[in-house]
């Protein structure tokens, strides 16, 4: 049950319950002020991976717009950075670790928020899964290369270890998530640094090789690459957009630690921006120097050669650093997906943290670690639902996994625009105040919701194809389309469930506009 009394928070002084109390918001029992504006970044930056995303998504966005590749990666921040602005205006009025969940509720009421939390929960879970599945790959070719055994490497192609060393990597990251913020906050500094300096020093080293004109494939950077409307078709354009939403994806975990966060109403947005900026330098900076390096052939190390695009890195690692730097970006694209694995359960842990406190969820989901201050209940579920979901996808069919993975462009438009919309609304009033509220508070953001629909629209046209993904149809029905809409669907038959448990919430009863920001359960 919701509780709006004065009860302190755990982990909190009586100083800062009280100073709370006077402004009639209260603690979900997290541990505030955990974390900075400096590591709430990290935090964002290492939620989204960009080593790891770089080395699954650009050989498939050159395979999608060819020479525009970079400027995919430039247009897809542009939805993002809109969106963004929504969350940093809602984060400054609600600073709630339900995010989408919370806001969506408070804007359009009780059944459009769960979806919208729904959206985010399962979206993260796939995300999840596949990250463990990556993180396994790379450290099996880690072994392989610094041991020079074959066998080792091998490993990863055997079933069994592979499913067994992904449970023990996701046990590691949820055991470390669990002892909460200042633990995440420390292995985040080390792991974020890591990979940024790789990817820089091997950026800058395919670009030296690329001007000398020694590399057979290389190309002169033309500006042109960066103009999005030279793709070769609508179609192509929106498939080259969904990947590179998908190499955004995350930075609102910054957000989601709001509560944990230093200054909640003010730095979490700060932090989301800066994340954001660092993303797309990185991005924008590794893509034209890949580019120039390999060109987009389709023979020897060209970006259109499939053995290259499957796993950019792995072909590009020896043949741009050599075979002893090279070696350190495969431990940047370990150091990438391991340290997204263990971030990546903040969003996931503290949105179904607050979906149980607003009584969306069963109340079991309330249970916060004293000793730690972190919703331990929810990571372990997380944890768990997490390895199962692997393990199962693995073993009916790596092409059911593939495809689940392609799909989530579908539930990150969904849950992204509708929180877009929702500071629109909430805020509709603000319009006439000033330039700034019209600006940042509706007209961005329902800017990049329409954007967003617009992909979410038109990814669900060219998923019904039997030829998107792995290829592979139920009942003649593309199973992108299948799985996408699937999740989306079952979510509305566990909300109905959840209807019968929790009436009063979907009454509008327990969480309205005029909630408090932050309740504490009993």
């Amino acid at each position: 049950m919701v509780q709006l009394d004065s009860k302190p928070a755990t982990g909190r002084s009586a100083a800062a319950g009280g100073a709370d109390a006077a402004q009639g918001v209260r603690s979900k029992g997290l541990n505030s002020n955990s974390v900075g504006l400096l590591g709430n970044s990290v935090i964002g930056v290492s939620t989204v991976a960009p080593v790891y995303c770089l080395t699954t998504t650009l050989g498939t966005t050159v395979a999608a717009v060819g020479l525009q590749m970079p400027a995919l990666f430039l247009a897809g921040f542009l939805p993002m950075m809109l969106v963004a602005f929504a969350y940093r205006e809602l984060n400054k009025a609600v600073p709630d670790s339900g995010t989408s969940f919370t806001w969506t509720v408070k804007a359009f009421g009780p059944k459009v928020g769960w979806m919208c939390g729904w959206g985010l929960v399962v979206a993260t879970i796939i995300v999840l899964s596949n990250l463990a599945g990556v993180a396994t790959e790379y450290f099996y070719i880690l072994l392989g290369e610094v041991t020079g055994s074959d066998w080792l490497a091998g490993l990863n192609d055997n079933k069994a270890a592979h499913v067994l060393t992904c449970l023990a990597l996701i046990a590691v990251a949820t055991a470390i998530s669990y002892r909460g913020m200042t633990a995440t906050k420390g292995v985040q500094y080390a792991l974020v640094g890591l990979q940024l300096t790789v990817l820089a020093v091997f950026a800058v080293m395919a670009i030296s090789k690329a001007v000398s004109g020694d590399v057979a494939g290389s190309l002169d950077f033309s500006w042109s690459w960066l103009d999005p409307f030279q793709a070769s078709s609508w179609s192509a354009f929106i498939a080259g957009l969904s990947l590179s939403l998908f190499m955004y994806w995350g930075w609102d975990a910054c957000l989601s630690a709001n509560e944990e966060t230093g200054g909640s109403e003010k730095t979490p947005g700060r932090a989301a921006m800066l994340a954001m900026v660092v993303l797309v330098g990185s991005y924008l900076f590794t893509a034209v120097a890949v580019q120039m390096y390999a060109g987009v052939g389709e023979t020897g190390t060209g970006l259109g050669n499939p053995e290259t695009s499957s796993n950019v890195f792995r072909a590009l690692a020896g043949p741009v650093m050599g075979p002893t730097l090279g070696v350190l970006l495969f431990v940047a694209v370990l150091a990438s997906a391991a340290a997204s694995l263990q971030t990546t359960f903040i969003p996931v842990s503290r949105t179904v943290l607050a979906m149980s406190v607003y009584e969306a969820l069963p109340p079991s989901f309330t249970e916060v670690n004293r000793k730690y201050g972190t919703p331990g209940r929810a990571i372990v579920t997380a944890g768990v639902g997490t390895g199962v979901f692997y393990t199962v996808m693995t073993l009916i069919s790596e092409n059911v996994l593939t495809d689940t993975i392609a799909a989530l462009t579908l539930m990150i438009c969904f849950y992204y625009s509708l929180t877009a919309f929702a500071c629109a609304w909430y805020f509709r009033k603000d319009f006439t105040r000033s330039v700034r509220d019209a600006v940042l508070k509706v007209v961005f953001p329902v800017t990049g919701g329409l954007i967003l629909t617009g992909i979410f629209l038109q990814s669900l046209k060219d998923m019904y194809s039997t030829d998107y993904g792995s290829g592979s149809s139920v009942l003649g029905i593309g199973s992108v389309f299948v799985i996408g809409v699937g999740v989306l669907l079952l979510g509305l038959v566990v909300m109905a469930v959840m209807m019968k448990r929790s009436p009063a919430f979907f009454r509008g009863e327990v969480l309205t506009k005029e909630t408090p920001a932050l309740v504490l359960p009993e």
